[in-house]
Parts: structure tokens; sequence; C-alpha cells
């Protein structure tokens, strides 16, 4: 059976959500938050992530230690920690409600009210995971620059730079929200799709006269 305009919509709002959560758990633990190239070394650029820091050689190696302690982490990497993870499972479980909520599935067709709130449900999460994710990513790249920026730092110190994971933070965050919002307009104009129903019924319907006046005679002058 071919797909309607509005279960199409679905499948790819909920692609497009999928993509921005598989990209945000890959920027939750790739070292590749932050870039550090030393001027005394330019043979060595080091990478900062959520988790630990590595050493990428001329060579090709690639040498990495984890942060020895969280709490000793600057405060937008702690708060990124916590809110990336908490981006990651709320995604995981948008991905499920949204899934059991698409009309693709033949399943519980009687329980179209259920599938509709699965829906909604999953496309809320998807838009909050989003936001989980535009928030750290942002603040760590807002950090980033008024580091690099900071004139009270002297200028032999190197500086760190933006990393390609805050780039694809970024991207992530609006796959996520732009599929949440994409699965709640979706789900929304089904509240309107009955009215054309009862409406053609209405006129399908014959003009009965009421039953208590069926078989009267007609009233005449008398």
């Amino acid at each position: 059976m071919a797909w309607s305009c509005s279960t199409a919509a679905q499948v790819a709002a909920l692609l497009l959500a999928l993509f921005g959560w598989v990209s945000s758990c890959v920027t939750t633990f790739v070292p590749l938050w932050k870039n550090l190239n030393l001027d005394l070394n330019e043979l060595e650029i080091w990478n900062m992530g959520l988790w630990q820091v590595c050493i990428i050689q001329e060579e090709g190696a690639m040498e990495c230690k984890a942060h020895e302690s969280f709490l000793a982490l600057p405060p937008e990497l702690r708060a990124a920690r916590v809110l990336m993870c908490l981006s990651n499972g709320l995604g995981f479980l948008a991905a499920i409600l949204s899934a059991l909520g698409l009309d693709c599935w033949r399943t519980c067709e009687e329980k179209a009210a259920v599938k509709k709130r699965l829906l909604l449900c999953g496309g809320a999460a998807f838009g909050t995971s989003g936001v989980l994710t535009l928030v750290p990513v942002s603040w760590v790249a807002y950090n980033t620059v008024l580091e690099f920026w900071d004139e009270s730092i002297p200028d032999i110190v190197p500086r760190w730079e933006f990393g390609e994971a805050t780039f694809l933070g970024w991207f992530a965050g609006f796959f996520l929200a732009a599929g949440g919002l994409l699965l709640l307009c979706t789900a929304c104009p089904r509240r309107t799709e009955r009215a054309p129903a009862r409406a053609a019924a209405e006129r399908a319907l014959p003009a009965q006269a009421p039953a208590g006046l069926r078989g009267a005679p007609p009233h005449g002058p008398w």
C-alpha cells in the first residue's frame, strides 16, 4: 500500500532525528572538542574532549590520557558531560516512542489515539534532546572564544580553538530539534482528518421524516 504524505513525512522526520542522535553520540565521546597547536612543537596537535586529552604526532601516532578528576574539569566541561549523556539517553527513548507511533506500522490501528500520543511524546523528546545538545556545545564554544581573545593571557601562551566535534554537535542538535518539530507537525493534522469524513457522511445520509410522522395521512382541509 502506498504511503500517504503524512506517513512519508513521519519516516523522514524520524530518520533526520536518528541521524542527529547518532551525531550527538559521536560528539559526546570523541576527543575533538578543542584543538591546540604548540608553536614550540608544531609536530604535535593537542585535542581535548569530555573524557580525555589526546596528542597526535606528525607520524600519525596518537596518545590519549583520561581526565584525572571530574571535579577538576572546567564548569562547562562538567556540565557538557551531564547534558550530553542526558541528551543521548533521551534521544534513544524518543526513537523508540516515535517508531511505535508511526502510521506505517499496521499494528494497533484500533488504538490511533495511543499511537498519536507516542508520536507526540517522541517528537517532544527529540526536540528536548536537541536543546540538551546545543546548550553544552555552545557553552564550550563561547568560553573558547573568550579565552582565545583574553588580553590578560600573554601572547606566547597557546590558545585552544574549536575542534571538529563542536561543529558536529551543532549539526546534531539542529537535526534533533528539526526532526522532533517535524514529528510534532505531522501528528497535529490528525485532529482535522475526521472532520471531512464526518461531513461527507452527513451529506450521504438521506433526508428522512421524523419517526412519529411516518405513515400518518396527510391533513386535509377538514
